[in-house]
């Protein structure tokens, strides 16, 4: 038999890819349009797949601000994997946040402030990522901002307001 010897005390502050809070929101169903599992991650920024408005993929360094689609949000239908791993399949259904409030995936060392800007990262490790930060000017700029600092790892929230078309 065995015990808890361990207790925290405090309740990690927010989960990749899930809502901020109950305020208004509007989710739409996308395909996993990425050929490998796990590449697509829960509080990504994903843009326009081959199919626009069926399915959706990680942004590349060809992504256009017209094709960001939103925020990829985590839902109750995931399972883990045997080894306690959760890999997006390719072609399963994700929900996509098109306007609202959710906790991001960040680009590690950022330091967002609430009211800063919000940039999607279109290149390398980091595609899919966000960041407050785009002082090489590739970033793509997303209308949305930080709406406060880190939460519990490389998350923060953010609001994204409807997109230009």
């Amino acid at each position: 038999m065995s015990a808890q010897t361990n207790y925290s005390y405090h309740t990690p502050i927010g989960v990749a890819g899930g809502l901020y809070d109950l305020s208004p929101y509007s989710i739409d169903s996308r395909i996993n349009g990425e050929a490998d599992p796990g590449v697509m991650k829960f509080g990504m920024g994903v843009v326009q797949g081959v199919n626009p408005g069926v399915e959706v993929l990680v942004p590349t360094d060809a992504s256009v601000g017209s094709q960001f689609e939103g925020l990829l949000l985590t839902g109750h239908i995931q399972m883990q994997n045997m080894k306690g791993e959760l890999k997006l399949q390719p072609q399963q259904i994700v929900g996509v946040l098109r306007w609202g409030k959710a906790w991001a995936r960040v680009e590690n060392g950022i330091t967002p402030v609430y009211g800063e800007s919000l940039y999607l990262i279109i290149d390398g490790d980091d595609a899919g990522l966000f960041t407050n930060d785009d002082a090489k000017g590739d970033n793509l700029e997303i209308n949305g901002r930080f709406i406060g600092g880190l939460g519990t790892g490389d998350i923060a929230p953010v609001k994204i307001y409807n997109q230009k078309p």
